[in-house]
């Protein structure tokens, strides 16, 4: 199994910890209190029994025949991380920073949402913990999102508009580590993605690979052997980083992540910052990031809330800079129409962005032998997005 990041947090290059003086007792106490308690059984064991009392895991590997027989190519697969409670893969991070947070003794949580899944989920935790909960997200993403905001109302939590910069999600990100500064000694902050400063993207990753482990071990007994590829959607990369990394090792396996290229990459409105970014730091770490010519960063743009960022995971700029891994992009029109043939094939509704990478099946499966697997890592529900869908279809499809 890969062993980084090493001992400075870093991904090769990439990774590592540029964060404010005042910050980084709290990443030291974050890290030490996570190396000690993920040797704890105990920890481990009530962190599994959240995951499959609470959570509803293991999730399915749905063999999808109609959609195999409509592309005419490769089997596919599709890891079924929708079905979880909060209908998202979100959860299995959020359970999991969660007990942490209580093991380390802090009263408060904080947190920031784009698409919302996060959020949900996170007040969710924070609903059945015990915790105060505060989570950031931009007006634009308040929008989009309205069902979430609501649910996250009902849990309990306060929603705390950000109306810096875009509205979204780089600027909730901002304004969580801005409060997280000055609220330290009592407050846990739940990070999303794989991104971020050190130890996070580490965290993140091992709480979501349990989304690869399960994979693997399912496709092994329904298959007999591994996929030729895994695909899944990328934003930070949480999603993408859990199926991967028990993969990373299995050099044929080929893995895929799919970035949104919004309204194409000829325009400056996409969020395809492994095709068109440029090495930088972003939020604590170095990595891929959107950056105009002055160095910047540039506004990302997705259809989906949850795709609408312009950095990326460390350890995904590690894959990509080592070939391990490749990326491509995805328009928003062509996530939108792979929604709603996906819908129509297999009556499963994904979230905007498992679109994106069912999109991306829909181009590679029929060029590959009927003999050949694909796992697809279907991230997300789609109820959050319907009202968007509606709105972007127009009512053609009323």
């Amino acid at each position: 199994m890969n062993t980084l990041p090493d001992q400075y947090g870093r991904f090769g290059k990439f990774g590592g910890k540029y964060v404010p003086e005042t910050l980084m007792n709290a990443l030291i106490e974050l890290e030490e209190a996570y190396h000690k308690y993920s040797q704890d059984p105990e920890f481990t064991s009530e962190v599994h029994d959240l995951l499959v009392k609470y959570s509803g895991r293991p999730t399915n590997l749905y063999y999808a025949e109609r959609l195999t027989q409509a592309l005419g190519g490769a089997k596919i697969y599709l890891k079924r991380e929708d079905l979880n409670h909060t209908g998202a893969h979100k959860i299995n991070n959020a359970i999991g920073q969660a007990v942490l947070a209580k093991r380390m003794g802090k009263k408060k949580i904080i947190a920031e949402t784009g698409a919302g899944q996060h959020g949900v989920a996170t007040a969710t935790v924070a609903a059945l913990m015990g915790f105060e909960c505060k989570v950031f997200m931009g007006e634009e993403d308040i929008r989009r999102q309205q069902l979430n905001v609501f649910r996250m109302n009902l849990l309990g939590t306060e929603v705390v508009p950000v109306t810096s910069g875009s509205r979204t999600l780089k600027d909730a990100c901002n304004e969580t580590l801005r409060y997280w500064v000055s609220h330290v000694e009592d407050t846990f902050y739940i990070l999303g993605s794989v991104t971020g400063p050190h130890p996070y993207p580490m965290i993140v990753r091992d709480f979501q690979r349990i989304i690869g482990d399960e994979a693997r071990k399912q496709i092994l007994e329904q298959e007999g052997r591994l996929p030729d590829l895994v695909i899944a959607c990328v934003g930070g990369g949480s999603n993408a980083m859990g199926i991967f990394y028990p993969f990373v090792q299995d050099k044929d396996v080929r893995l895929m992540g799919v970035e949104a290229a919004g309204h194409g990459l000829h325009t400056d409105k996409h969020a395809a910052t492994m095709t068109r970014g440029k090495h930088g730091v972003f939020q604590g770490s170095f990595s891929y990031l959107l950056q105009d010519e002055h160095g910047q960063v540039q506004e990302a743009h997705s259809i989906s809330a949850g795709l609408d960022y312009p950095g990326i995971g460390p350890e995904h700029a590690f894959l990509k800079d080592t070939e391990r891994a490749e990326y491509v992009p995805i328009t928003d029109q062509e996530a939108l129409d792979a929604l709603q043939f996906l819908s129509r094939t297999e009556g499963v509704i994904p979230a905007l962005e498992s679109a994106h990478a069912i999109a991306q099946t829909m181009k590679v499966a029929p060029t590959l032998p009927k003999d050949q697997i694909i796992v697809v890592s279907l991230s997300g529900r789609g109820d959050k997005d319907v009202e968007s869908i509606m709105s972007y279809l127009g009512g053609q499809n009323q």
